[in-house]
């Protein structure tokens, strides 16, 4: 069923370290029951390590990371005639730091043996020079959505 209403989009409050809207949903998605205060300890303390490790600005390191990671295109299943296709879809721009952002966190995450501020650097710094997990997720979406190029033309 669909809704009355368009959702409303929540305007979210800058982070108080960065002043970035980027860090604060950063934040949020790093944030497991509601323990704000902790995400926010991994996340600043990940990018100070990340700032350290690389020798560059942390901020400048992150905004880079989320860049290198955002998809362009992604592939939606798309039912026709009783069969399957993957369709490619170009993304919307808020969709696109959400999927990054979220890429990110769990390429961290899979990562095992050290604390999670320190995996989450390494991620972020994989991500800035063009490499790691995430990146890696994002290079085959677009594979796979130039492999299905030839369907095209069944988006909606």
């Amino acid at each position: 069923m669909a809704r009355r209403h368009r959702a409303v989009k929540r305007e979210i409050d800058a982070d108080p370290k960065y002043g970035s809207t980027d860090v604060a949903k950063f934040i949020n998605r790093v944030m497991i029951g509601g323990k704000k205060t902790i995400a926010r300890k991994v996340v600043y303390s990940a990018i100070d390590i990340a700032e350290e490790k690389s020798k560059r600005p942390g901020i400048e390191l992150f905004d880079q990371a989320i860049r290198n990671t955002v998809p362009m295109l992604e592939v939606k299943s798309r039912r026709v005639g009783g069969s399957t296709y993957q369709v490619p879809n170009e993304v919307r721009p808020e969709r696109r730091r959400t999927l990054a952002m979220r890429w990110i966190i769990a390429a961290a995450r899979s990562r095992s043996g050290r604390p999670m501020a320190e995996r989450l650097s390494q991620e972020l710094i994989d991500a800035s020079r063009g490499e790691g997990t995430a990146v890696k997720r994002k290079e085959d979406l677009h594979r796979m959505a130039e492999a299905n190029k030839a369907f095209a033309h069944y988006r909606w």
